[in-house]
């Protein structure tokens, strides 16, 4: 394969920047637009990460940073509303046993990391930047850009997110739907007591949870059903989080105390997506969430897109011809693992809509997991 080669990146997420790092590794010419000023440094809360997202963060070399930085643990707890332990399962190693089975960290955190080794990198890195058009032909694409300039390009690798406007552009018709669930997110002061994730289904919300984010610091949600959000004024955020809260005990009036800035209450829709039958158009193709979605009953988000900016590096740096073929066992490779994902998300909260909660949740979790244990 020739290192000549060109590539650009479009969306600096998880996705993006752990496949922008392991091409310039490769000593690929890797071009990075960001359409954020910020690169996203500061948006979000909290983010689990179980094994195999640690896995390919090792393989990025910023796991020592990570470990560093998060709260790792092995198990996770189920509780009544009323905080009463009922069970608690240990997770297991999806990345392996050398690797905890998950690691809490905040969101920006994690972001900041990556950021860093995309910088390492040598990338070329444009914040503020979109790709206004594209115009492919059988040896690259030209992307104008909306800051006027233009490039030309071997490889395009769209991790533009959900509202991906390049699968758009390419003619990918999917787009995210709802699952009629929504969530309310908070990073608060780590009560001593919280050294794992604990789960309370029942009560006023779906599912209540926590999950520690440094020796200081967790995030926590609560998961209703979704509702307009014209219908809630933002500076509301914070009591309608805090009205939720309120009913669980345990560790939670002590979290609730800590809901008190509407602008610090991060609320989102549920949604699922999944591009069936290839991820690209020609010389475009689409990574993490711009290919595919699902809501975090698995906490998997983050980790199939990291999954995703692996295995198409480890395949575009292995291959002397980039060509349909190659974008196409891609595809292959990952569908048939991110598939059983999606649908076990998706069901697990659709069992909780349905109020069948005393469905197999346990059984399909461990199902899907013992899955990801697997290299991708």
């Amino acid at each position: 394969m020739s290192n000549a080669r060109t590539v650009l990146v479009i969306g600096g997420g998880a996705a993006g920047n752990a496949v922008t790092v392991l091409l310039r590794r490769a000593g690929l010419t890797v071009d990075l637009v960001e359409a954020k000023d910020d690169w996203n440094a500061t948006a979000g809360s909290g983010i689990t990460l179980q094994g195999n997202a640690l896995r390919v963060l090792r393989e990025l070399g910023v796991w020592k940073q990570v470990e560093a930085s998060g709260f790792g643990f092995g198990s996770v707890g189920i509780t009544a509303p009323d905080g009463t332990v009922l069970h608690v399962q240990d997770d297991l190693r999806t990345g392996g046993d050398d690797l905890p089975a998950t690691v809490g960290m905040q969101r920006p955190q994690l972001q900041r990391i990556l950021i860093d080794a995309v910088r390492d990198s040598g990338a070329r890195v444009r914040l503020g930047t979109r790709a206004e058009s594209l115009d492919q032909d059988a040896d690259g694409v030209t992307v104008r850009f909306t800051d006027g300039t233009e490039g030309r390009y071997d490889l395009v690798i769209a991790a533009d997110g959900l509202g991906s406007a390049t699968r758009a552009a390419i003619g990918v018709p999917d787009r995210p739907e709802p699952t009629g669930m929504a969530i309310w997110r908070i990073a608060a002061p780590r009560p001593a007591g919280v050294t794992r994730t604990d789960l309370a289904y029942g009560g006023p919300a779906y599912i209540a949870g926590y999950c520690p984010t440094s020796d200081s610091t967790i995030y926590a949600y609560v998961v209703e059903a979704n509702r307009d959000r014209a219908a809630i004024p933002a500076d509301t955020y914070a009591d309608e989080m805090r009205r939720l809260a309120s009913a669980y005990g345990g560790c939670w009036p002590e979290i609730t105390a800590h809901i008190t800035d509407p602008a610090q209450v991060n609320y989102t829709w549920f949604d699922r997506m999944l591009v069936e039958g290839s991820w690209h158009r020609g010389r475009v193709v689409l990574i993490g969430d711009a290919a595919h979605c699902c809501p975090p009953t698995l906490a998997q988000g983050a980790a199939l897109s990291l999954e995703d900016a692996w295995v198409l590096a480890q395949l575009l740096t292995g291959a002397d011809t980039w060509d349909d073929a190659l974008l196409q066992a891609f595809y292959e490779r990952r569908i048939s693992r991110v598939r059983p994902v999606v649908e076990a998300s998706v069901q697990i909260g659709q069992w909780q809509l349905d109020g069948a909660r005393d469905a197999d949740v346990p059984g399909l979790m461990a199902r899907t997991m013992t899955m990801l244990r697997e290299l991708p």
